[in-house]
């Protein structure tokens, strides 16, 4: 279906069952969950799917070891459980890995290495591997390029990583399957309540007023329920309807740095438990880069494309450093970029965001609008089936199921072995789509990175990628790793894209290869 004719469905319905307001892990698990039990879903995001937070993760599916500090065993119990359903949807994208804590105190084997024993308690059959303390020996062949002075041994536990962007992009595909329509470049503007006509059962409907920031044109659906869940925005939009309403984020941001992956070649990810100032600081090897992060700074601001305070990266390249036996220097830096997460607001002022909840919250306003905010990317589902139920609660739904679904693959999950994500980005990242990748133009045309001609057709035609930013940002996940390849990739990627375009009747074919070239600056550390 073109982007004209999914416009012209997204119009021509009277009404819609549910509209979703925001295209990133939430708002399309919530898509995926309610069009699997068969309402009518509409999603619209108004820039490009998980363009915010929702790629800028530090691509880690965890239960959040730090929580269990903070005694939020719950929280701790769900996340594992979930982590352990993300890996059996999308197991081209989601894959177990080890990491390994350097201890350099006598004191901290025994006491990480018992936390660490309850980590895999809660995890119960969710397991991944069973923690063990290693001697200096083993740690030192855990982790070739750690620090070996004053190295005592480490503690090897499981959790995992995945392809953040692209796992949002099997969500949306896998919604589409499953009926939903789904529309990125589509900004809603305002959310007003609506008149019901005489045929609807059940009350009032919510008007929706968007821009298609693609074509220009203006829309307005309406719909019984509408999901907020537009991330550290969504302030914004529910005051838009409630303005007396106070704020439920209190945004925070993270900022990643991205080297070489000699600094440290292993297969494994290091974890500090605790830097000089008390932050915890990863290592991660991912699609053949290694990442370093990340920071956990409050921000009053919302910019779309934040960026990192100077104060952030000196802590990371001085504690990375210090892990590392070759010291980061600003030089080494490929890529940096950062993502703001949407904290619940505590009731009080003056908490430091790294005490916030990463527990989800819903409200359901007297307007009708639910919005949902908090959260992280391994619990998508739960707070996918939260929403849901508390949309049927409040009548804004017909009573369905109110369970999280059974973890059914996602749109590309192939079973059986996969080559591991921290190896450079290839056609394994497609599953059981990369014949049909190879099958467009171009297959056998490289434009670095592994990026081929016809991944990018793949990208317009079939995963919404609009301009030369959505195809090196997120369906590759170039300038992310790369700064100065991706830019030297772009006019390739926009002719294509252009080309794509032009082919599908599109009367905006814009590839808006200036502003790459503009956003990968942002993206170089100076």
């Amino acid at each position: 279906m073109t982007r004209q004719q999914t416009l012209e469905q997204l119009q021509g319905t009277p009404v819609w069952d549910l509209l979703v307001v925001g295209g990133g892990a939430t708002g399309l698990g919530v898509a995926l969950e309610a069009a699997r039990r068969g309402w009518r879903v509409a999603l619209l995001e108004s820039h490009d799917f998980a363009s915010g937070t929702s790629s800028r993760s530090t691509k880690l599916l965890h239960g959040g070891v730090r929580y269990l500090a903070q005694g939020n065993l719950t929280l701790v119990r769900e996340a594992l459980a979930e982590r352990q359903a993300v890996l059996h949807i999308a197991p081209h994208l989601a894959q177990p890995l080890p990491f390994v804590m350097p201890c350099y105190r006598p004191w901290q084997a025994p006491f990480y290495g018992l936390g660490l024993k309850l980590y895999d308690w809660l995890a119960g059959s969710a397991g991944l591997g069973r923690t063990r303390w290693l001697d200096r020996e083993q740690a030192l062949e855990a982790l070739p390029g750690v620090q070996a002075q004053g190295l005592l041994g480490g503690i090897q536990y499981w959790d995992a990583q995945f392809e953040d962007a692209r796992l949002a992009l099997a969500l949306a595909r896998s919604a589409e399957a499953a009926g939903a329509v789904l529309l990125n470049y589509v900004e809603v503007q305002q959310v007003q309540n609506a008149q019901a006509p005489a045929t609807t059962q059940g009350g009032g409907l919510l008007q929706v007023q968007a821009l298609d920031r693609h074509g220009g044109g203006r829309l307005l659906v309406q719909a019984r329920c509408v999901v907020n869940a537009t991330g550290v925005w969504v302030d914004g939009l529910r005051q838009g309807m409630q303005p007396a309403a106070a704020p439920l984020v209190q945004p925070s941001q993270g900022v990643h740095l991205v080297v070489a992956r000699d600094f440290l070649p292993g297969q494994q990810a290091l974890l500090v438990p605790r830097t000089a100032d008390g932050r915890v600081l990863f290592a991660v090897p991912w699609l053949g880069a290694l990442v370093l992060g990340s920071t956990d700074t409050p921000r009053t601001d919302l910019p779309r494309e934040p960026e990192p305070f100077e104060a952030e990266i000196e802590f990371i390249l001085r504690e990375a450093s210090l892990a590392l036996a070759r010291p980061v220097r600003r030089t080494d830096v490929k890529s940096v970029w950062v993502g703001l997460r949407p904290l619940v607001a505590p009731a009080s002022a003056g908490a430091s965001t790294k005490s916030l909840s990463r527990e989800h919250r819903i409200v359901v306003d007297r307007s009708g609008l639910v919005t949902v905010t908090g959260g992280k990317w391994t619990t998508f589902r739960a707070m996918a089936s939260d929403v849901l139920a508390h949309c049927v609660e409040a009548g804004l739904l017909d009573a369905r199921a109110a369970l999280v679904s059974p973890p059914t693959p996602l749109c590309g999950a192939v079973q059986g072995p996969h080559p591991p994500l921290h190896q450079a980005p290839g056609l394994h990242l497609y599953g059981k789509q990369a014949a049909a990748v190879q099958a467009l133009p171009g297959a056998g045309r490289m434009l670095g990175m592994g990026l081929s001609e016809a991944m990018v057709r793949y990208a317009v035609r079939h995963e919404w990628a609009l301009n030369v930013e959505d195809v090196l940002a997120r369906r590759w996940r170039a300038l992310f790793l790369d700064t100065a390849t991706a830019e030297g990739m772009a006019a390739d990627v926009a002719q294509i894209v252009q080309d794509e375009l032009q082919r599908a009747g599109a009367s905006h074919t814009d590839p808006q290869l200036p502003a790459f070239v503009a956003l990968a600056q942002r993206y170089r550390l100076r």
